[in-house]
């Protein structure tokens, strides 16, 4: 399992290193992501690349363990909210109006993409 955390983990630096390096406008983690799911497919098509933390399901399980524990990742934002009082004391109106606006826009933008969506999917099916 630690094996396969560490390829989790270099894939995350490979892709924060390239969009650094390359000053891409997408996340580091997020390239790292793409490549580990490169991995993923080419491992499932050629089987004797199944080597090491790719075999025997490793990086899934490793996955699925990081899951489970995701809450706790959400501890430091916690302790950011509570350090900031403050801040929410003062802007706190403003801050609600402003998360209501976008999650309405959220929801909006939706469901008109689902509605033309579903247009776009009627039409095909007439012809």
């Amino acid at each position: 399992m630690l094996a396969s955390l560490g390829l989790i983990l270099l894939c995350q630096l490979i892709g924060e290193a390239v969009a650094r390096g390359l000053g891409l406008p997408l996340p580091g983690p997020v390239l790292g992501l793409l490549l580990l799911l490169v991995l993923l497919l080419v491992r499932d098509r050629f089987k004797w690349l199944a080597l090491g933390p790719l075999d025997n399901n490793g990086v899934e399980t490793a996955s699925e363990g990081l899951l489970a524990h995701l809450s706790l990742l959400f501890v430091p934002a916690g302790v950011g909210v509570v350090q900031k009082l403050d801040l929410l004391a003062s802007h706190g109106i403003a801050i609600i109006l402003v998360l209501a606006f976008s999650v309405v826009v959220t929801l909006l933008a939706t469901v008109l993409t689902f509605r033309l969506v579903s247009r776009l999917l009627k039409q095909q099916d007439v012809r």
